[in-house]
C-alpha cells in the first residue's frame, strides 16, 4: 500500500503497510539506520523519533499513525540547531561510551528541551524516563543536557 510520509522535512511516497512499525520502516524502507532497535517492547528507547516534536518509540508506532505527520529520526535532528547544540554537548562533556543508545538519548533531550530549554534535574529525569543506557551513563547524560540547553539559548559555559 501506498504511504506519503514526512521524515526531516521530506515529503516521500512509499510502498509500506500502515500497520508496519515506524522503526522497521525507517530502519528497512527509508534507509535510515540512525535510529535503533533495542527490545521492541517500548521499554528501551533505543527507537526514539519525534513525531510533531514529540518524542515517540518507533517499535511501538505504527507507520499508519505517522501519516500526516512529521517525522524526525537523529539524521534530521543532527541538521537542526538544537540538535547540533545536543551533539555539541555530548561531544564536550563525553557522554558517549559504547553509544548503542545515544540516537534514542538524543532525540528525547531534543524533545524535553524543546518543551523546557532550562530543565532542572528532575525534570530531565523525568523527561529521559523510558530511555535506557546500558552502560550507564546517567550523570554525563544529565551534565550534557544541561550543557545543550546553555548551547542552545546562546549562553557562555
Amino acid at each position: 500500500m501506498a504511504v506519503t510520509l514526512t521524515i526531516n522535512g521530506q515529503r516521500r511516497d512509499f510502498d509500506a503497510s500502515p500497520e508496519m512499525p515506524l522503526l522497521w520502516f525507517l530502519r528497512d524502507v527509508a534507509g535510515l539506520t540512525g535510529t535503533k532497535f533495542g527490545c521492541a517492547a517500548g521499554l528501551c528507547g533505543a527507537c526514539s523519533v519525534l513525531m510533531d516534536g514529540v518524542r515517540v518509540f518507533g517499535c511501538q508506532t505504527p507507520v499508519g499513525d505517522a501519516v500526516g505527520k512529521s517525522i524526525t529520526t537523529i539524521e534530521g535532528l543532527t541538521q537542526q540547531p538544537l540538535g547540533k547544540a545536543l551533539v555539541e554537548a555530548w561531544n564536550e562533556v563525553d557522554v558517549v561510551q559504547c553509544g548503542y543508545c545515544q540516537p534514542g538519548q538524543i532525540v528525547a533531550a531534543a524533545s524535553l528541551i524543546a518543551t523546557n530549554p532550562k530543565p532542572d534535574d528532575a525534570a530531565i529525569d523525568a523527561g529521559m524516563s523510558g530511555n535506557i543506557c546500558r552502560c550507564g551513563t546517567y550523570p554525563r547524560i544529565r551534565a550534557a543536557i544541561h550543557r545543550a540547553a546553555q548551547i542552545h539559548a546562546g549562553e557562555p559555559a
